[in-house]
């Protein structure tokens, strides 16, 4: 039976310096690795927060030049322990917020989305 939980969740990117300086510089992510595809065309980084058993962000660098302006991925969330903070932290930087405002969902979950340097959609969330 197949573990019950996502190993990581990959994003194709045009630019690979600019996507692991966003991620790493203005999300927190820790850059795991990064290695060439066997293809040798493609490149791969993985990126966490330090848990072993963590899921993973991978971006694909070399696979495909005509992306959507949101990438192949609507979005992925990344669990924050205090919204207002990251909000107010992010707004102090360079980024690009989709929404002007924290969104409370009827459950109580609450969060935004800011832009990545692709155009990807990043929900920053907190339960």
């Amino acid at each position: 039976m197949t573990r019950k939980r996502i190993d990581h969740v990959g994003i194709m990117v045009q630019d690979m310096e600019a996507s692991i300086a966003f991620y790493t510089n203005i999300i927190g992510f820790e850059l795991k690795g990064r290695i060439p595809h066997t293809n040798g065309i493609i490149e791969l980084a993985f990126l966490g927060f330090g848990h072993s058993d963590e899921t993973e962000l991978e971006l694909i660098g070399g696979y495909n030049d005509n992306l959507p302006t949101e990438g192949k991925v609507h979005h992925f969330a990344v669990s924050v322990s205090d919204i207002e903070a990251e909000f107010s932290r992010l707004k102090q930087l360079e980024v690009v917020f989709l929404d002007d405002e924290i969104t409370t969902l009827p459950n109580g979950y609450r969060y935004f989305f800011v832009s990545g340097p692709e155009g990807e959609w990043v929900e920053l969330f907190q339960r």
